[in-house]
């Protein structure tokens, strides 16, 4: 009689996903999956198809589990700038039950540590970062009583794309979040004040 699976991919990518996070690609070998999943080196290519194959699975994972729930209310047709402040506060009350090191952003990670390498993780990053652009876009134009053109507006939300990257990335250096809600109170005072009346 046949001995019952006790992993599949789905549990192999979530715990997967949190060592690729806290990690990264290239520091994590094949001895740490099968720690840290549980599963053998056999399951984890019968189930998942290796290492990168599995890295992959875990981007998509983090974007159904991570970042759509976060950033949901950003995205929503009644979003507006304080939309964008709760996602960003959530985020960093995210980081803080996690405790220090700080994860950052697995995305943001991504794109400086495999995406300037390889092709497939360069245009998932790429995805990511676009709807980023365009959730902020869809908030920002919501609150534009400034009547500010579209290419404006468009400029405005890559810059604060940019800025949740850079805010992310910098979270993996620090102790605690203050400088990250102080970040985050200033980013928010010049949105207002460029389109707020």
């Amino acid at each position: 009689m046949p001995r019952k699976k006790t992993h599949n991919k789905e549990t192999i990518t979530k715990a997967a996903m949190w060592q690729f996070w806290n990690h990264g690609y290239f520091a994590t070998s094949m001895d740490d999956l099968v720690k840290v999943t549980g599963a053998s080196r056999h399951a984890i290519y019968s189930e998942t198809g290796g290492k990168h194959a599995l890295y992959l699975a875990c981007l998509d994972g983090y974007k159904n589990e991570i970042v759509s729930p976060a950033f949901r209310g950003v995205e929503a047709q009644n979003a507006n700038l304080q939309s964008i402040e709760d996602y960003f506060l959530f985020q960093i009350s995210r980081a803080e039950e996690i405790g220090t090191p700080f994860p950052g952003c697995l995305m943001a990670n991504t794109m400086t540590e495999t995406g300037p390498h390889d092709r497939t993780v360069m245009d998932i990053v790429k995805s990511h970062n676009k709807r980023l652009e365009l959730g902020f876009l869809n908030a920002l134009k919501n609150s534009n009583q400034r009547n500010l053109l579209d290419t404006e507006m468009i400029e405005l939300s890559k810059f604060t794309a940019t800025s949740a990257q850079g805010l992310w990335s910098f979270s993996r250096s620090l102790n605690d979040v203050t400088p990250l809600r102080s970040y985050t109170k200033t980013l928010m005072q010049l949105l207002d004040r460029k389109i707020v009346l």
